[in-house]
């Protein structure tokens, strides 16, 4: 049988057919799995109250359902406590109790243990949905307090009035009020093209904190303007945004002249850069500090869109990131390496 364009359009197509439905079933037997354990963490908390057992019958009820269904179908006492620990977080709140079965019992463990605040918890589980976050990014955020440094009440910029409605929303939600830069280990001294260099090193890291979306194209990118050359510390591009989306690193407290040299770089990458079906180049300001009065009054009058924001260097890493990540010592050398070359090339 001849392989003709027809044939090969038919079988990609049932392909696909057959990745929706296993991807279907998969997402049905986890919610499915997911609401039984509520059942009997409820059933567990509604036995305790009415007959009054205590801790003890948790241990013999594991034994009992380990005996009829084995070892490994999640019936130790350590995840029937953790199924009681689900339903009192959840049984008050209908529509997190739609949203639970969304994602994997692992990621839901993460949640609930570790918020307790109901606003949290529905940010990590409609984030972990739309984002496909496992286990360990989940922890990462939790523990880097990303919920925090993504309240739209914090952040500063001035996307209302030079984006339009739904571009606007999105910025807002793309940009964070802060960044958790832990993994730079910046130490006093450190020049600014020492931390872009080892932000590029470590980019990986960095598109995690930056978040989904984000495809990292080049640091120190060259603009020119008649003869003059001009250099963006880092430059991305954002999917969702369908944008550029331009980052100045600076070390220390934001200043007004910031936005407008980045105003300055994203009316020359819209004018020789950005493509005609993209939408207008973005900036993100990301300083040490910064006065919340004193960034308003800089934005009021520009003309491209921008966000200014923090970055914090001291959070503490989950320890399954941390062991990723390049120790001091590592860091140290590759700084020293760094200012060698520097030297070198001013010879």
């Amino acid at each position: 049988m001849l392989l003709t364009n027809e044939y090969k359009d038919f079988i990609v197509s049932l392909k696909q057919k057959i990745y929706s439905a296993k991807s279907k079933a998969i997402i049905s037997a986890n919610r499915l799995m997911i609401e039984l354990y509520f059942e009997i963490g409820r059933e567990i908390v509604l036995s305790q109250e009415l007959q009054g057992w205590g801790k003890s019958v948790v241990e013999k009820m594991s034994k009992d359902l380990t005996d009829e269904f084995g070892k490994k179908n999640g019936y130790s006492s350590q995840n029937l406590w953790y199924m009681r620990q689900f339903y009192n977080a959840y049984k008050d709140n209908s529509n997190l109790q739609q949203l639970v079965g969304e994602i994997p019992w692992g990621s839901n463990i993460v949640i609930f243990t570790k918020c307790k605040d109901t606003e949290q918890k529905e940010y990590y589980i409609r984030n972990t949905i739309e984002f496909g976050w496992n286990r360990n990014v989940l922890t990462h955020h939790i523990q880097t307090n990303r919920f925090n440094r993504d309240d739209k009440r914090k952040k500063l910029n001035n996307f209302e009035t030079t984006l339009e409605n739904e571009l606007s929303e999105l910025a807002t939600d793309i940009v964070k009020s802060e960044y958790n830069l832990a993994f730079l280990s910046i130490s006093d001294g450190v020049h600014e093209r020492e931390v872009e260099s080892t932000l590029v090193e470590n980019i990986k890291k960095f598109l995690l904190e930056l978040g989904y979306g984000f495809s990292f194209i080049d640091n120190q990118y060259k603009l020119t303007l008649n003869e003059n050359e001009y250099f963006i510390d880092l430059l991305f591009f954002h999917r969702k945004l369908n944008a550029l989306v331009a980052i100045e690193l600076k070390l220390g407290k934001f200043k007004p002249e910031y936005a407008g040299k980045m105003n300055f770089y994203l009316n020359l990458l819209n004018d020789t850069v950005k493509m005609p079906h993209e939408n207008p180049s973005i900036g993100i300001i990301l300083c040490s500090d910064k006065e919340s009065l004193e960034v308003e009054y800089s934005l009021l009058n520009t003309t491209q869109p921008m966000g200014v924001s923090t970055y914090t260097t001291n959070a503490t890493l989950p320890k399954q990131l941390k062991e990723t990540l390049p120790t001091k010592e590592e860091l140290y050398k590759t700084l020293r390496k760094l200012d060698k070359k520097e030297r070198d090339v001013n010879k």
